[in-house]
């Protein structure tokens, strides 16, 4: 509860900051509001506690991805002033960063559907806004429209199926909802089965899951790429912290309903994300398909809801996020300097800046799953969880869009070390290198310790 308050206090700080004038040290107030929230949050830990009438519960759960959420936004300011163009902007930029943060936060410990409902609205108006930030930019106002079409669909899919939830049970507790489907010993209504089905997918559409993905492309593409950053990580992170936090905890009993959906869902998925990254000629596009494959990933470790499960997804949620955010931040300097986001942007790069490249060569091999780095361990604990569970096709599919991810990763790898007739040099300053270093180095710690994340659920 201490972290919301803090969260809500910088918040409203940030858009006050004009006004009050001190919004040339907003930034440094953020970083150390986000500093304090974490502490708040890691002092949660085993604590296990109800707030506003058991509509929010913070246990380890919570804590966990509440305390990566944050993380992930702390970097995300290191990376980010420098891209926008006035300070104003900046400003606004920064006050709704933390007010879908804290939209975040409300999907990782909900314990009432109006609050799992309260978080998605919360994090998704300022996204909505956000991909629409850049107002010069066709695109960009285009990926706003499409983002807010489609997600307001899918928002009626999810309230629909929250409502025929509590017409089968009376309820939107969460706990209440558990002990219905139990005492039902298998029989469950059609209205309680419509209406997971249902909430399913509208979530889906949360996580950019096929067939609900298509949104995601040109959403990811169209918006500034500093925004896209926010949107592959922070975003996707909190919307599978939901989606895990709804099926394990209140649906799991009817898992018979709904296993089959998750499991067709997740093989879809992965092929379409990965066998349309190949076509790509756009890194970010490029990024965007990898993003739909990695929800695949996911979602088996949501099919599985074993004791290897918790931990799972949590780790490919870290390894998966530390990744793709340097591979944006790259992609923003590269991509200011040439003009376009064209893979044919990197070629060289290795010459141009050898920290960018090594940081890119690192964060591509993990993403790929490549040994010893994060998203190594993050494909194998996804995995073994499944094989658990006797998923053996599903982990074949996965294997092999993993392949697949190997070739269209490593074309950007090969595009580093091609050889370039001009001697550009890229300039990076001593934050953005100091960015840089931490989440490689995060890559390959992670991938060395993996149970420094994937032991504490």
């Amino acid at each position: 509860m201490n972290t919301l308050i803090i969260l809500s206090a910088v918040g409203v700080l940030a858009l006050f900051s004009e006004m009050l004038n001190f919004k040339k040290a907003l930034g440094a107030i953020i970083l150390l509001g986000l500093v304090g929230a974490f502490a708040a949050d890691v002092m949660a830990w085993n604590t296990n506690r109800h707030y506003y009438n058991e509509m929010m519960v913070v246990d380890n759960f919570s804590v966990a991805f509440t305390g990566l959420l944050i993380v992930i936004t702390f970097l995300w300011f290191i990376m980010s002033p420098d891209f926008f163009r006035e300070p104003s902007s900046r400003i606004d930029h920064f006050a709704l960063i933390i007010f879908a943060l804290i939209g975040g936060q409300l999907m990782t410990s909900y314990n009432n559907m109006l609050m799992l409902f309260l978080g998605i609205e919360i994090l998704s108006i300022p996204m909505f806004i956000l991909a629409g930030s850049n107002k010069s930019d066709l695109k960009s106002n285009e990926a706003a429209l499409k983002y807010f079409l489609m997600a307001a669909f899918a928002t009626g899919f999810l309230l629909f199926g929250m409502a025929l939830i509590y017409g089968a049970t009376g309820s939107f507790q969460i706990q209440n909802i558990t002990q219905f489907i139990k005492s039902q010993q298998g029989n469950i209504p059609v209205m309680l089965v419509a209406g997971i089905l249902m909430m399913l997918v509208g979530l889906a559409f949360k996580v950019s899951a096929a067939p609900f993905h298509f949104w995601t492309p040109d959403v990811y593409t169209g918006s500034p790429t500093v925004i896209t950053a926010f949107m592959s990580t922070v975003v996707k992170t909190a919307a599978f912290a939901g989606f895990f936090r709804l099926f394990s905890m209140c649906f799991e009993s009817s898992s018979a309903t709904w296993a089959n959906t998750i499991w067709a869902l997740s093989a879809l998925t992965i092929i379409i994300g990965n066998v349309t990254a190949v076509y790509q000629t756009s890194f970010k596009r490029m990024l965007a398909y990898s993003s739909i494959s990695h929800a695949g990933y996911m979602l088996m470790a949501i099919l599985a809801l074993n004791q290897y499960a918790q931990g799972s997804i949590l780790f490919y949620a870290t390894a998966y996020s530390i990744s793709s955010i340097t591979a944006f931040a790259v992609l923003l300097l590269v991509s200011h300097l040439a003009g376009n986001d064209s893979i044919e942007s990197f070629n060289g790069l290795a010459k141009k800046n050898p920290l960018l490249a090594f940081a890119t060569v690192l964060a591509m091999l993990s993403l790929a799953g490549i040994p010893p780095l994060a998203g190594f361990f993050a494909k194998y604990y996804i995995f073994t969880a499944a094989l658990q569970q006797h998923y053996t096709g599903l982990v074949i599919i996965a294997v092999m869009g993993s392949l697949i991810g190997v070739y269209y990763y490593f074309r950007i790898i090969i595009a580093l070390f091609k050889s370039e007739n001009d001697d550009v040099v890229i300039p990076v300053n001593n934050t953005f290198k100091v960015f840089l270093v931490v989440t490689s180095v995060a890559a390959l710690l992670l991938g060395i310790m993996p149970q420094l994340v994937a032991g504490i659920l």
